[in-house]
């Protein structure tokens, strides 16, 4: 893995690109709504890293069960190896955007990655 230098930043993929988003990754298991591929601008798209199938049926968005579904999500990312994948970008690009669908913008799948990321050494 190259030397961790990145700023990890997460946005909701229906807003804008911008020049400062650095290299966006779609962090998504399950391509947006209504989104087109050739307006996402999206660099990598790392469904891998998205939680599994399973805790994202059972998590269903419901604010309420946001901390278990947190806690079992870091738990899958310990033993998912495309977070080595996100830590590699880091070590590429100085700026790197996670992007994602949710409609909340707080209690996401997308926030708990950050956090794991922000927590890893160098972080």
């Amino acid at each position: 893995m190259g030397e961790f230098r990145a700023s990890f930043g997460v946005k909701r993929i229906y807003e804008p690109p911008a020049d400062d988003d650095g290299f966006r990754v779609l962090v998504d298991r399950l391509w947006p709504r209504g989104m087109a591929k050739e307006n996402a601008a999206v660099d990598l798209w790392l469904k891998d890293v998205a939680p599994s199938t399973e805790l994202r049926k059972e998590f269903n968005h419901r604010p309420a069960q946001f901390a278990g579904f947190s806690a079992r999500y870091r738990s899958e990312l310990d033993a998912n190896p495309a977070v080595a994948v996100l830590l590699d970008l880091a070590g590429e690009h100085p700026r790197v955007t996670l992007l994602y669908a949710a409609r909340n913008t707080e209690a996401n799948h997308a926030r708990v990655l950050l956090g794991y990321l922000r927590g890893r050494p160098g972080g």
